[in-house]
């Protein structure tokens, strides 16, 4: 580290400390915001509790009260009768939510990017918010230290491992099966084989975007099956790792947002009316700039073969010196001696197997098997258990296969799985303390400031509000490194603010979930990015810095069509004129940078 960095950091450093010293002394972090689930309005019922169930478990949306001496159902006040989101303002009206709840992530990206080192910042992150929050919730040295404690462990990292435990489970079984296809040799006689077929650095590049986006299942399935099979591929081809971590997080989350068979789509259909929820995220889909503007903007890169920002140099170094990480941690896979049996159908197949096997797991949990249709099964179905749930299937049979082709013995194949575990470390400790992050946040009611900032911009401005939910999305989504997190906030304000039959209501909803796949796309802390940094084994902060510069440009065009799409409220006219600044600004920018090329040979 240098000496303006380390300098820098000092001072970083203070300001955390006077800055929770602050809080501490003046309790500043727990300021009151008006419940937006309720308005602060508890006329409907005595008190702001917990909905009823009917027969069979189901929330009602209403709540018993007393009016003029009779018990009667009204709608529930904390959800205004909508069951989907009743929650407990503890009879209040007012919730704890303020712009320090947004500090504990501000703190862990702006240590990230100084100090080039994710665990200690994502842990230090923590480390203020549990101080924030303990701050607000106890007195004395003694409570406050054993709150710290006990919000830092129990309600941050426990309460992570807890929530994640499946993505965790199905990262170690997906490592495992790569390990296992790398000792077969089927990724090795992919590469053979792509050694014939693509013959440039163009080629690889499109190859790796047209197979990211034909997984769109899943954005973890995505990350790390289109990261071990492309990444011989692209070495070869002089791609550096953060540019192919680029490509991968490109074809992640952006894909996912607008394909109606995926794990995202079920998350986004569980906040809308019941029935409602696949028709209104099909129906935001043509509105949804940022994703389709990221597959216009992939696609002109590759073909014009230009870069710019410090993707230019870590291309450069890639092409011209060999080198394919030019800074950071050099990750490398574990080598493997290469098993010159394998064939191609040796990396199709398990792959198949894996994406069927998912499919099926999806459905099953979404209950499939009970009856429900196709359509109802993915709305209702848990990535979190039907992801693992399929992987389990697929492993055995993939390990049946391998043992049916004689292409490994027991013993050997059996060693995959703690070398595939290895493998997935990094990512899910760095995932671990996101998530923990994440908690936290929560907790110092961070959606709760968000919500009430909405509130307030919603008079008057209806025709500019897709825009200023666009921003709101990414920056909250940014903050918090969570796409879902970040929708499951803003739909339900967001389908309060429209009326439910106009198309505002449509391009409000578009700019909520464009804005939380940015806000994702660009933040260190996202477990999408974090992925994509794992399955190109690139080292994390260089995928982040570099691909920024792309994902920001990106995301000002998008907000310029959503205000445009306010006023014109016509998708294919707004979309059309977006591909053109899209391809526009690339052109502009590569001339710009031709002509400082010139201007500095000179």
């Amino acid at each position: 580290m240098n000496k303006t960095r380390k300098i820098l950091l000092a001072v970083v450093a203070v300001v955390i400390v006077a800055l929770l010293a602050f809080l501490l002394v003046t309790n500043a972090a727990d300021k009151q915001e008006t419940c937006t689930i309720c308005h602060g309005e508890l006329e409907k019922a005595d008190a702001c509790g917990d909905c009823l169930t009917d027969k069979d478990g189901n929330a009602t949306g209403k709540v018993e009260a007393t009016i003029d001496g009779e018990t009667v159902l009204v709608d529930c006040s904390t959800c205004e009768g909508s069951a989907h989101f009743c929650e407990n303002c503890e009879n209040a009206g007012e919730v704890t939510g303020s712009f320090w709840a947004l500090l504990p992530p501000i703190i862990a990206i702006g240590l990230a990017l100084i100090t080039k080192e994710v665990y200690s910042s994502l842990f230090i992150g923590i480390l203020s918010g549990a101080i924030i929050y303990a701050g607000t919730s106890f007195s004395g040295v003694y409570d406050t230290a054993t709150g710290v404690l006990d919000t830092l462990t129990n309600s941050g990292i426990i309460t992570a491992v807890a929530g994640t435990a499946g993505i965790f489970v199905f990262l170690v079984l997906l490592g495992v099966i790569v390990a296992l296809i790398n000792k077969t040799g089927g990724s090795y006689a992919f590469g053979r084989w792509a050694s014939t077929h693509i013959k440039s650095k163009v080629g690889a590049a499109l190859a790796t975007f047209a197979l990211g986006v034909l997984i769109f299942i899943d954005d973890y399935f995505n990350c790390l099956t289109v990261g071990s099979v492309m990444r011989p591929v692209t070495d070869r081809h002089g791609i550096s790792r953060s540019k192919l971590a680029y490509l991968i997080d490109a074809t992640a989350a952006p894909i996912c947002m607008i394909a109606p068979i995926s794990s995202w789509a079920a998350a986004v259909s569980q906040y809308a009316d019941d029935g409602k929820g696949l028709k209104l995220f099909v129906t935001a889909i043509p509105y949804n700039f940022y994703s389709l503007l990221t597959i216009v903007f992939v696609i002109a890169i590759i073909a014009m073969g230009y870069d710019y920002g410090s993707m230019r140099i870590h291309e450069y170094n890639a092409v011209h010196k060999g080198d394919l990480f030019t800074s950071g941690e050099r990750v490398k896979s574990e080598e493997v001696v290469a098993n010159e049996r394998g064939r191609v159908i040796d990396l199709v197949l398990p792959i198949v197997i894996l994406i069927a096997s998912c499919v099926f797991g999806l459905l099953h949990i979404g209950g499939i098997s009970d009856g429900a249709d196709f359509i109802t099964a993915f709305g209702d179905t848990d990535a979190t258990v039907g992801l693992p749930w399929g992987a389990f299937i697929a492993l055995v049979l993939i390990f049946i296969y391998v043992l049916l082709r004689k292409l490994t013995t027991f013993k050997e194949a059996m060693k995959c799985i703690p070398s595939g575990f290895i493998a997935m470390v990094p990512a899910i400790l760095i995932l671990t303390f996101a998530t923990a992050l994440k908690e936290v946040t929560s907790m110092l009611g961070a959606k709760y400031f968000i919500a009430a900032l909405m509130d307030g911009a919603a008079s008057g401005l209806s025709n500019m509000l897709p825009a200023i939910i666009f921003v709101v999305a990414c920056v909250l989504s940014f903050a918090t490194g969570t796409s879902w997190g970040t929708f499951g906030i803003l739909i339900p304000i967001v389908t309060a603010i429209f009326p439910a039959s106009s198309e505002l209501m449509i391009i409000g909803m578009s700019a909520c979930l464009a804005g939380a796949v940015c806000g994702d796309h660009c933040s260190p802390i996202s477990d999408t990015t974090i992925m994509a940094s794992a399955g190109a084994e690139c080292d994390h902060l260089n995928h982040v810095s570099t691909q920024l510069p792309y994902a920001i440009t990106v995301a000002i065009i998008s907000f310029v069509m959503f205000v445009i799409a306010g006023f014109v409220q016509n998708a294919w006219i707004c979309l059309a004129i977006g591909v053109v600044l899209t391809l526009g600004t690339l052109f502009v920018l590569k001339a710009l940078s031709k002509k400082r090329h010139i201007e500095s040979a000179e």
